[in-house]
């Protein structure tokens, strides 16, 4: 008698034929369930190899595989499945495998980090180093601000007892007049944890202020959020600026008028009658326009000028003294075709003339690149209103910028049309009255003449030495010329900001405009490593540009100049042609009575075109020097950069009065011959000890250097032989 379990799950067995037959039924199914079918070594082998060659075989494949290997075609499917199966498995096993090495990897780096940052000390002020997390606590600068306020409370309380009047009385005086007061650097620096604000804190002498522009946050954004609705607004405001500068670059008059036999000065009926100015842009009579065109022929072709203006760095520095500031804030569009076809950028930046009595012009534009023929490009600026851009100048740039023509021989022809609105939130100095109000010093001629001027430099980087002069014997090498040329453009880079009143410094303001004119600033520099003051001013001279660029770019008439010279005369040892002018070089000089232990050098270059002239020095440790001229890296040799800038007075042009772009407001003078601006800049270390005090007596001692400076010029520039200095 036997018990079986039927398929359907009877639990009740019963005899006959019934109950056979369940148990045939279920033995049949057990045994299809139990077999297992294992295939021969020589069939795997087959299925791998042609595994190999296609992991998806159609059903021709598995059907003639099937045949061959004698097996079912869906066992085929069913092996090449699994194997498929299998193999991704493998591949997520080693990836998991790979990954996790990686990560352990990165872990250890990580402790070791941690461990070498709580023994870091800064390199500045020997301090502790930053908090390890790389955020700003907000609880704990608020903590820190309380405590700070406090400390300049009590500091006001002491010094008025020592004034004998209020702190808010003393705002009022100049620093000049006050006694020495001492300012421990280690506590204004903002080491330790270093801070990236500026490099010394003033705030506690009277009547001081701060430069660095903490007012405008846009600095501090690398890359600012463009949303999508704003996108296409900002590319149909750069396709409408392009072809209103299209049309201001090919149409002349009654749009353009000519002053003074080349001057291009825009008729503003007429632009206003062409051009109808929207109602967010209504006319505004406190606001003053100042629109010119120029043309010119330029040592460089196209494409590289293209490459250089839609890059905001490279474009800084081929206008050294005309930008202070540029920073690209976003990229609205990219290049195309491995061109800057259709790029647009949105952009921050600020000009500058090379005084500290002219204000910078802050602006946020947008820059548009679009080339509308073969070999012909134009770039376009415009201003755009951005709601967190505040600026300390309430100036507005119309469709301006430039039209790049290729010509023969690695030239190119630049239109360049320069068009702004302007309010000045001060009084323009009387010096510069003439030069800013007839459209001269931010204009389209300067641009170009600077653009001339630059690109000349640059190719004479790939020019041999032509004379017996260049190189001297001294510079070994073209890598040895090159080295020399980027060590002077920085010095020309940090003269620059030194003299001008950019607010995008990391300088402080120590001594506003005195009673000469002269302004103070004092930065910490990591090279030369201290502190460093830097004093500017700017005076006119009745002598035309050339003969003062003559005098003082010439060693010959240092001696009646330089005050740190004693007199003694100086000798160039090295000289590097950098333009057609010859007046545009690079020289060394030496002092010709120096002892062999002094192993000091001046590093000079001078420049000068149509629109003004640099002569810029510093002084150079002669191991320094040679590491430049043997072509090696130039960028951390120290430099305190001091020297002038000289340019027309503006005084032998006046535009055309009644629909010009620019009105002169004439300078009371009784002579009609035109003179010179001369902007003088020194730059002093105060100290190179992370402990020194800055006290008034170094602002004092520079003080006293550039007035014994500005009045020896005077004077050897007054005497009956001042004109014919060669």
């Amino acid at each position: 008698m036997s018990f079986v379990v039927g398929v359907g799950g009877s639990g009740s067995g019963s005899g006959g034929d019934g109950g056979g037959s369940q148990h045939h039924d279920g033995s049949e199914t057990d045994r299809k369930k139990k077999r297992y079918h294992r295939h021969t070594a020589q069939q795997i082998q087959r299925l791998e190899s042609s595994f190999k060659e296609c992991p998806h075989p159609d059903e021709k494949q598995r059907n003639q595989l099937s045949r061959e290997l004698g097996l079912a075609p869906r066992q085929i499917k069913f092996w090449f499945q699994n194997r498929r199966t299998q193999l991704k498995a493998q591949h997520e096993r080693a990836d998991n495998s790979a990954l996790k090495a990686e990560n352990d990897k990165i872990r250890c780096e990580n402790i070791a980090i941690r461990e070498a940052l709580k023994h870091a000390i800064c390199p500045n002020c020997g301090g502790p180093p930053v908090s390890e997390d790389p955020y700003f606590d907000e609880q704990k600068l608020r903590i820190e601000n309380a405590h700070l306020r406090e400390e300049l409370e009590r500091m006001s309380t002491i010094a008025s007892k020592y004034m004998g009047r209020p702190i808010s009385q003393l705002s009022t005086l100049h620093p000049m007049h006050i006694s020495p007061l001492d300012l421990s650097m280690t506590s204004l620096t903002g080491c330790g944890p270093c801070g990236h604000g500026p490099s010394l804190d003033f705030d506690l002498l009277p009547g001081s202020s701060m430069s660095v522009s903490g007012h405008n946050n846009l600095q501090s954004q690398p890359n600012l959020a463009i949303s999508d609705m704003d996108k296409p607004l900002m590319t149909g405001i750069a396709l409408t600026a392009m072809e209103e500068l299209l049309r201001l670059l090919h149409t002349n008059e009654p749009l353009w008028t000519k002053t003074d036999g080349s001057r291009d000065i825009l008729n503003l009926g007429s632009y206003e009658n062409i051009f109808p100015r929207s109602s967010n842009r209504g006319k505004n009579h406190n606001f003053r326009v100042e629109a010119s065109r120029s043309s010119g022929i330029v040592f460089m072709n196209a494409m590289a000028l293209v490459d250089m203006f839609m890059d905001c760095v490279k474009c800084a520095e081929l206008f050294p003294s005309i930008i202070a500031a540029s920073k690209t804030l976003a990229v609205i569009s990219s290049r195309m075709g491995g061109t800057h076809e259709g790029a647009l950028h949105l952009l921050y930046e600020e000009m500058e003339v090379l005084s500290p009595l002219v204000a910078t012009r802050e602006i946020c534009e947008l820059r548009y690149c679009q080339q509308i023929e073969q070999g012909s490009w134009v770039v376009v600026n415009v201003s755009y209103d951005l709601p967190q851009f505040v600026s300390h100048s309430q100036s507005f740039r119309f469709p301006s910028g430039c039209l790049i023509q290729d010509m023969p021989n690695g030239y190119s022809k630049v239109t360049w049309v320069e068009h702004i609105e302007t309010e000045e939130k001060e009084p323009i100095h009387e010096l510069y009255r003439e030069m800013i109000h007839d459209g001269i010093a931010f204009g389209a001629e300067r641009w170009l003449t600077t653009l001339q001027r630059m690109c000349e430099r640059f190719a004479s980087l790939s020019v041999p030495a032509s004379s017996s002069r260049d190189l001297g014997g001294v510079i070994p090498s073209p890598e040895g010329k090159r080295s020399m040329m980027r060590l002077a453009q920085r010095m020309i880079s940090n003269y620059c900001l030194s003299v001008s009143r950019s607010n995008n410094t990391r300088s402080t303001v120590v001594s506003e405009l005195n009673e000469v004119g002269v302004r103070v600033t004092a930065h910490k520099s990591p090279e030369p490593n201290g502190t460093v003051l830097c004093a500017a001013t700017t005076f006119w001279l009745p002598n035309s540009p050339q003969n003062v660029f003559n005098f003082l770019k010439d060693e010959r008439t240092r001696p009646q100049w330089d005050v740190l010279s004693n007199g003694n005369s100086v000798q160039e040892v090295a000289h590097i042609s950098n333009g057609s002018h010859p007046g545009n070089c690079i020289s060394v000089l030496r002092a010709s009575n120096a002892s062999q232990s002094n192993n000091m050098l001046i590093l000079q270059e001078s420049s000068t075109d149509s629109s003004g002239a640099l002569v810029v020095y510093s002084p150079v440790d002669l191991s320094a020097l040679n590491i430049a001229m043997s072509g090696e890296d130039p960028s951390y040799i120290p430099l305190l950069s001091s020297g002038f800038a000289i340019s027309p007075d503006g005084n032998g042009s006046t535009s055309e009065q009644g629909g010009g772009a620019s009105t002169s407001s004439g300078r009371s003078s009784s002579s009609n011959s035109s003179g010179s601006l001369i902007t003088v800049g020194f730059q002093i270390m105060v100290s190179n000890l992370p402990s020194a005090k800055l006290n008034m007596e170094s602002v004092e001692t520079v003080n006293n250097l550039i007035g014994t400076t500005v009045h020896q010029i005077k004077t050897a520039l007054s005497g009956p032989t001042a004109s014919t200095t060669a």
